[in-house]
C-alpha cells in the first residue's frame, strides 16, 4: 500500500537551513520540499503546520533500557521507554548492548536485540559495551561492524563492573583504528574514585551529596586527558560520553585544537541541573545521582560554550530511570548503593528548545546537536537526522509557543519522578511520525510496539 502525507505551512528547520515549505512523504521517505502554494500535491494525509516548525526526529545516542546495574535494572522498557522517547520528539535511540566479563560480544548483543525486537515504538540501533578486551573479543568488533554495530564503549570507572585498564582500553583503540570503529570513553578515574567512596562512608560521610564530591572533576578531567592520549597512541578517533565539568571541557577543547579526532558529548542534566539537587534534604538528592555526577552550578557556562564552539558536539539524555521507590532508596545509608542514572529520554528535545528561547544556542543549532551530528557521528545521516529528498520521514510538529510544566505525573516513562519536577519550558512535541507513520498525532499516542527496527549503522561521518 503506497501512502503520501502532506505537510504544509511550517517552518522546516534542520541544522542547515530554516525555510517555510511544504514537505511531501511517500511510502515512509521524504519525497520533495517546496515552497508553499507551489504546487498542488495530493494526499491520503495533510498535516497542517501552519505557525508550528517542522523538525527531523531526535536522534539520541546514549540510552540504557533495561540496563542491569547495581542490583536491580533501569526501570523503562524498549517498549516504555521508546513510547515515551517519541512523545518527546525523538525518533531514534542508539542503545548500549553489554557484554559481561567472560562472555562474547555476541552474547551481550544478541540478549539486546532480544529485549528490544517487537518492541520499539521507534528506529533504535546498538553501541556495544567491551567489558572484557581479549583476543577473540577483537576479532568480534570487526565482525560487529559489518553488521552496523560500530561503536564500542569502554568505561574507565566501576571496577569490578564495566572496568577496563589502559592496556585493554589501548588494545580496542587499536584495533577501532583498523577496522573503522568508533571508541566511547566513560571518564572518570574509578579506581581513584573507589578510594575516595570508601574513605568518605568510613567518615559516616554516606548521604547521596557525598555522591558527587567524591566523583571529582579532576578525575573526570584526568581520565579524559589520558583517554585522548591513549587514543593518540592508537590513531584512533575517541567520543567521550557524559562530560559534566569545565576541566573535562578543556582537554577536549586542546586535544581539538592539536587537530585529534575527538570528540564529546553532555546531556541536559548537567545543562540544567546542579550539585544543589544531590544535597536535597531526606533522601532526595538520591533522585540526581548518576555518572559522571551533577556538578556545581558554575560547571554549566563551559558546557553552553563549549555546544556554540562545537568543542562539545552531542547532547544526548544517558537515560537510565531507576524509580526512587524501592530502586533509589537500596542506597539509604550507603551512596555508593545507589543506582546510577536519571530519566530524560523524553525531556531532551523540550530542553534544548528552551535553550533557544533563553537565547544559549540557535534554532540550527538546537537541530544540529539533537539530531543532525548524533546521526553523523554513529553513521545514520543522511537516513536520520535531517528533512531531505530520500531520508527516512521521522518528522516532527513542534509547537514553539506552547508551555508546559514537566512533572513525573504527566511524563510517559516508567519511573516515579522526574528530574526537571515542576519546570516550566517553552515549546512542545504536537505530533511525530516515524518513517512516515503517526506516532503521536495533535498529542495522542498511535504508535505501536513493533513499529520501530533496528537500523545498521555505517562508520562515524567525521573522521579526517
Amino acid at each position: 500500500m503506497s501512502s503520501r502525507t502532506v505537510i504544509r505551512h511550517g517552518l522546516v528547520i534542520t541544522a542547515s537551513d530554516e525555510i517555510h515549505a511544504d514537505v511531501l512523504v511517500e511510502d515512509g521517505r521524504v519525497a520533495a520540499l517546496a515552497t508553499p502554494h507551489a504546487q498542488s500535491w495530493t494526499a491520503d494525509r495533510v498535516i497542517d503546520a501552519t505557525g508550528k516548525y517542522v523538525i527531523p526526529g531526535g536522534v539520541d545516542v546514549h540510552t540504557h533500557m533495561e540496563l542491569p546495574f547495581g542490583g536491580t535494572h533501569a526501570s523503562d522498557t524498549f517498549e516504555t521507554g521508546t513510547r515515551a522517547a517519541a512523545w518527546g520528539g525523538t525518533t531514534t535511540i542508539v542503545d548500549f548492548a553489554v557484554q559481561s566479563v567472560g562472555h562474547t560480544l555476541r552474547e551481550g548483543l544478541d540478549a539486546w536485540h532480544a529485549k528490544a525486537e517487537g518492541n520499539c515504538a521507534i528506529d533504535y540501533a546498538f553501541h556495544m559495551i567491551v567489558s572484557d578486551v581479549n583476543d577473540e573479543t577483537l576479532k568480534e568488533m570487526d565482525l560487529l561492524i559489518e553488521e552496523g554495530v560500530t561503536s564500542f564503549k569502554q568505561f574507565m570507572a566501576y571496577p569490578g563492573v564495566f572496568y577496563s585498564d589502559d592496556g585493554q582500553i589501548l588494545r580496542a583503540m587499536q584495533r577501532s583504528a583498523e577496522n573503522g570503529g568508533l571508541i566511547m570513553m566513560h571518564a572518570e578515574n574509578g579506581i581513584a574514585i573507589d578510594v575516595l567512596v570508601q574513605q568518605a562512608l568510613a567518615r559516616g560521610e554516606t548521604d547521596p551529596r557525598h555522591h558527587g564530591e567524591v566523583r571529582k572533576a579532576l578525575l573526570e578531567a584526568e581520565a579524559t586527558h589520558r583517554a585522548i592520549r591513549l587514543a593518540q597512541v592508537a590513531g584512533a578517533p575517541l567520543y567521550v560520553v557524559h562530560v559534566s565539568a569545565t576541566e573535562a571541557v578543556a582537554e577536549l577543547a586542546r586535544a581539538r585544537d592539536e587537530g585529534l579526532n575527538v570528540f564529546g558529548e553532555t546531556c541536559p542534566q548537567y545543562l540544567f541541573l546542579s550539585a544543589d539537587h544531590l544535597a536535597e534534604p531526606d533522601f532526595e538528592g538520591a533522585k540526581y545521582v548518576c555518572s559522571t555526577p551533577l556538578r556545581p552550578r558554575e560547571h554549566q557556562a563551559s558546557l553552553w560554550r563549549a555546544l556554540r564552539t562545537n568543542d562539545l558536539q552531542v547532547v544526548s539524555t544517558d537515560h537510565c530511570p531507576f524509580c526512587f521507590t524501592g530502586q533509589k532508596e537500596l542506597g539509604r545509608g550507603d551512596f555508593s548503593k545507589i543506582p546510577n542514572g536519571l530519566p530524560g529520554v523524553e525531556n531532551r528535545m523540550d530542553l534544548l528548545h528552551q535553550a533557544v528561547v533563553d537565547g544559549r544556542i540557535s534554532r540550527r543549532r538546537w537541530i544540529e546537536i539533537a539530531c543532525a551530528t548524533p546521526a553523523r557521528m554513529f553513521g545514520l545521516y543522511p537516513k536520520k537526522g535531517t528533512i531531505a529528498p530520500g531520508a527516512d520521514a521521522d518528522i516532527v510538529i513542534y509547537d514553539p509557543h506552547a508551555e508546559q510544566v514537566m512533572s513525573a505525573e504527566t511524563h510517559h516513562m516508567n519511573v516515579d519522578y522526574s528530574a526537571y519536577e515542576g519546570k516550566r519550558v517553552t515549546g512542545r512535541v504536537e505530533t511525530v511520525l516515524s518513517r512516515g507513520e503517526p506516532v503521536i498525532v495533535q498529542r495522542e499516542y498511535t504508535g505501536r510496539a513493533g513499529h520501530g527496527v533496528f537500523t545498521p549503522r555505517s562508520t562515524c561521518q567525521y573522521l579526517n
